[in-house]
């Protein structure tokens, strides 16, 4: 297995079960309890033994690290992360074989759906599908493509707002004035996108897919995207003809969504091997494959570190300032801003990183080979040689450096260096040393830094520090696990007798008195009674008592009575 490099490993976070509820305890299995129930008949065939297979149980939230053992029989790891990692993270992670984890755990008023990263989506969302060869490898396609798409600086401002609604729906002390602020900034910021960058494009396709897709007949669909798999309200009504289904194709690339609401519509792939294709498709109209011209436009609207490859292996890595254009449409000259990087083949040359070239770097467009080299040293003048260009650069000084990448120049050193362009003066001497990059043409362009390893940890890039995993005990419901944690050990214990009903009985009472509107507690006292092998002298006054409150709950929103419900249909 690939060793994951420090940039990314600062986001592996640890996951602490002693900070899972008996509560939390309570909302993974009441989820999984109904999700098998639903999903056996309408999720991908691969979803209930993709749960076994994958190393997730009913019964509690799992642990990250058994996860991924389960996990590396497919070629895969699992490790855990805390809330929202950037979308380049996560994709790397993807390109991998890594899945990451969010370790937290939706609270209990959220049971249904929540917008924020957690073990429910990730866990029992993706891993289960991972179980699948084919889907297993679109996924890793996916993640190989996204890592070389160009994102704009306006999709990081988007990236922020959605991080920031996530977390203040799932804050307990936000206000609704809080949440209202939050979705407000996330509308701004989708608003002011001038442009729609590969990054998103991409990102929309993982909506449609591996977050919200459906698989199979258009009029008959399954469930295999992660978003509905975790959503058991959505997708208890994702099927219905209330929702669009829309043959898939790379068009839906061009749907956006909304990560706080019920999709309108969703896209059915007939296999797997489509959404491969789909996805190649894509990517034949993305920079990285494209290069020239149009693939620099691109980097250069972006305004976010880009790496721009010539036919050499040279690459250029930074944000993309100027470009310069002859008569017959050919850059011949390219600006960066900012810290910069030069490599070969996604390895940086030594001593040419953005400690060298910490506010920017500038270079021709050109070959340049030995015999070049030669004839200019034959005609120097006092040391200086001069390389000119039919683009109408000209650089001179002397030659201190030459890099070669399998025989071919790819970077040449000058002290004492001018480089001109017509009348303009693009370098001179008090600049220090001059770098010039070798190449004919460029070849592709993509989003990030060629060797990111090197750049981010001269840089910082993206980095945030990690999130840590929270709880969800707080002062108010600290009284109510104590009861769940009660509940909890009785069915553990396999069974009990009619001393254990006065316990029941006194819990139940404490509910009604202390707190009125806890479903899922009593549905666990329900339960606990009416799946009892030998039935209890005197519990069905209890469970009538129960049923009759659970049914007062239920009148309290349509959302909350159809969960309720599914969970009694099972009993």
């Amino acid at each position: 297995m690939a060793k994951i490099p420090a940039y990314l490993r600062t986001y592996i976070s640890d996951q602490d079960p002693s900070l899972y509820t008996a509560i939390d305890h309570a909302s993974w299995r009441y989820i999984l309890k109904i999700s098998k129930a639903f999903f056996s008949k309408y999720a991908h065939q691969k979803y209930l033994r993709g749960l076994e297979e994958t190393g997730i149980s009913t019964d509690k939230i799992p642990l990250v690290s058994d996860m991924s053992r389960k996990l590396e029989k497919f070629g895969w790891r699992a490790v855990p992360v805390t809330g929202f990692i950037p979308s380049a993270v996560f994709m790397e992670f993807l390109s991998m074989g890594i899945l990451p984890i969010a370790c937290d755990m939706r609270k209990h008023e959220h049971l249904g759906y929540t917008p924020a990263p957690d073990i429910v989506h990730e866990a029992a969302g993706h891993a289960p599908i991972i179980a699948d060869p084919e889907y297993a490898a679109y996924l890793r396609e996916y993640g190989e493509v996204s890592r070389k798409a160009i994102y704009s600086d306006q999709d990081m401002n988007v990236y922020n707002a959605v991080r920031h609604l996530s977390d203040t729906k799932e804050d307990p002390e936000s206000t609704e004035r809080d949440i209202k602020a939050a979705e407000v900034r996330l509308e701004n910021a989708i608003l002011a996108q001038r442009d729609i960058s590969e990054a998103t494009l991409l990102m929309r396709m993982g909506w449609w897919t591996f977050e919200y897709g459906l698989i199979g007949d258009l009029k008959n669909p399954k469930i295999y995207g992660a978003g509905l798999l975790s959503s058991v309200s959505e997708s208890y009504h994702c099927l219905g003809a209330t929702v669009s289904k829309i043959p898939f194709s790379i068009e839906c690339v061009h749907t956006g969504f909304d990560i706080t609401r019920p999709q309108p519509q969703l896209f059915v792939a007939p296999d797997f091997q489509t959404l491969g294709r789909g996805l190649e498709e894509l990517s034949e109209t993305m920079a990285f494959r494209i290069g020239g011209l149009e693939g620099l436009r691109r980097a250069h609207k972006a305004g976010t570190v880009t790496t721009t490859q010539f036919d050499s292996g040279a690459q250029i890595s930074g944000i993309l300032s100027d470009i310069r254009v002859d008569t017959s449409g050919r850059p011949f000259y390219l600006k960066f801003r900012g810290p910069s990087q030069l490599s070969v083949y996604d390895h940086e040359i030594e001593g040419q990183g953005p400690k060298r070239h910490p506010e920017g770097f500038g270079t021709p467009i050109e070959r340049v080979t030995e015999a070049d080299l030669e004839k200019a040293k034959a005609i120097a003048r006092d040391g200086k040689i001069q390389l000119r260009f039919s683009s109408g650069v000209q650089v001179e000084g002397k030659l201190i450096g030459k890099h070669l990448e399998k025989g071919e120049l790819v970077l040449l050193t000058f002290k004492d260096c001018t480089v001109t362009c017509g009348k303009e003066l693009l370098f001179q001497p008090e600049w220090g040393e001059y770098d010039m990059l070798c190449g004919t043409k460029v070849v592709s362009v993509f989003g990030g830094a060629a060797d990111r390893a090197k750049y981010l940890d001269a840089t910082g890039g993206f980095h945030q520090t990690p999130a840590r995993q929270k709880s969800n005990l707080t002062p108010e419901n600290e009284g109510l696990n104590a009861l769940y944690s009660k509940i909890r050990q009785l069915r553990e214990a396999g069974g009990w007798n009619s001393g254990s009903l006065h316990q029941l009985e006194e819990i139940f009472e404490t509910l009604e008195r202390k707190f009125p509107q806890d479903w899922l507690l009593r549905y666990e006292l329900l339960e606990l009674i009416e799946t009892q092998k030998a039935p209890v002298e005197n519990s069905a006054e209890l469970c009538e008592k129960l049923r009759k409150s659970l049914t007062e709950i239920s009148r309290t929103s349509s959302e909350l009575k159809e969960i309720i419900q599914r969970g009694l249909e099972l009993l």
